[in-house]
């Protein structure tokens, strides 16, 4: 705002990343578990440099979060698909609301095209798989037509330890 003031809820700008940050997003999206110590050590800073490097990179919203990377498969959910989906116009926020809340949910993201939406469910048969479309995503009043596309096999680009892995 004028007077230097922020609005509530809206978030500044991402400060620009250096070539020390990117090191450190890469080593964390390798091993989100490293530790601050292992991460100074391998991008050559002080402990106390990677810790107010990693607490900006939160803060700006660079980092959304740590997590762990999961063989659904090992996890007992066989099946998975994607589903697209043509929704009633401006409708995405109400649709994304129910989406979220769908067991197996894993992605959902607005695309331009053929579908509005695409959304990736993870399910522990094509039976469970067969009733999330059929019962609930096709329930879904903004919802005008689904189509699901099963995955017979992943492979996960995220980096980790030993490159690509495959998934199931």
């Amino acid at each position: 705002m004028a007077d230097g003031t922020e609005e509530p809820g809206r978030v500044p700008p991402a400060r620009p990343l250096d070539s020390i940050d990117r090191a450190i997003l890469r080593l964390l999206q390798t091993d989100g578990r490293a530790s601050i110590r292992s991460v100074a050590d391998r991008v050559h800073v002080s402990r106390a440099n990677a810790y107010a490097r990693i607490n900006r990179l939160v803060e700006d919203g660079v980092i959304r979060g740590f997590s762990a990377r999961v063989n659904h498969e090992r996890a007992g959910e066989g099946a998975s698909a994607y589903i697209t989906l043509k929704i009633v116009q401006n409708s995405w926020r109400t649709v994304r609301e129910q989406l979220q809340a769908l067991p197996g949910a894993t992605h959902i993201a607005l695309v331009s095209g053929d579908f509005d939406v695409l959304l990736l469910v993870h399910t522990p048969d094509n039976r469970t798989l067969r009733e999330l479309v059929l019962t609930r995503i096709q329930a879904i009043p903004e919802v005008l037509s689904t189509r699901t596309l099963l995955v017979f096999e992943e492979t996960d680009l995220a980096p980790g330890p030993d490159g690509p892995t495959e998934i199931g």
